[in-house]
C-alpha cells in the first residue's frame, strides 16, 4: 500500500484538486480515495491498470465532495509554460494564451471538459477514460472527438488558432 501510495498520490491529489478546486477538501478527499482503495483492494480484478482503478474512485469521492459544497467550480491547471529565452515577450504571451484556453474550456460541457481533462492532462487512454466514466469505450472516443471540436471552435471565436496551443 506504501507502494501504492507513493506512486499514485500526487497524480490522485492533483486529478481531485482539479475538479473541487480546493485544497484542503483535496487533501481529503485523496486520502479517502486511498482508505477505499485499502479496504477494497481485494475487489480489484486487474482488469485496468492500478490508476485507472483509483482515479474512478477519485472521480466518484470528488463528485460526492462537490455536491456536499454547491459553490466549487471546476477548474484545469495549465501545465508549465514554453517559454523561450530569446523572446522576453514570450511568458506574457503564453500566460495570454493559457488565460484564454483556460477560458475557452469553461465554455464547454462538463462532460466535455472532464474528458479533455483525462486524455490530455492526466494522459490516460480511451480504454482508462472509459473505465474511469463508466462509458463504453467507443462513447469515450466519441467524446473526446466532439469535446475537441467544440474546444477548438471556442478557441477560433477567441481569435487563437488552436495549433498553436
Amino acid at each position: 500500500m506504501h507502494i501504492l501510495f507513493s506512486k499514485h498520490h500526487v497524480a490522485v491529489y492533483r486529478f481531485v484538486l482539479q475538479r473541487l478546486r480546493d485544497h484542503a477538501l483535496a487533501e481529503d478527499v485523496t486520502s479517502d480515495v486511498f482508505l477505499d482503495v485499502w479496504r477494497q483492494a481485494g475487489r480489484f480484478e486487474g482488469r485496468s491498470a492500478a490508476l485507472t482503478w483509483i482515479l474512478a474512485i477519485a472521480r466518484y469521492k470528488a463528485f460526492a465532495a462537490r455536491s456536499r459544497s454547491r459553490s466549487i467550480e471546476f477548474d484545469i491547471e495549465m501545465a508549465a509554460d514554453h517559454c523561450s529565452a530569446d523572446d522576453p515577450d514570450a511568458p506574457l504571451q503564453a500566460r495570454d494564451r493559457s488565460v484564454l484556453l483556460r477560458k475557452c474550456l469553461t465554455r464547454l460541457s462538463p462532460a466535455h471538459r472532464e474528458v479533455i481533462d483525462l486524455v490530455y492532462y492526466q494522459e490516460q487512454s480511451m480504454d482508462s477514460v472509459a473505465t474511469i466514466l463508466g462509458i463504453p469505450r467507443n462513447t469515450a472516443k466519441t467524446r473526446v472527438f466532439y469535446a475537441r471540436k467544440r474546444l477548438a471552435d471556442e478557441l477560433k471565436k477567441a481569435g487563437l488558432d488552436w495549433v498553436a496551443i
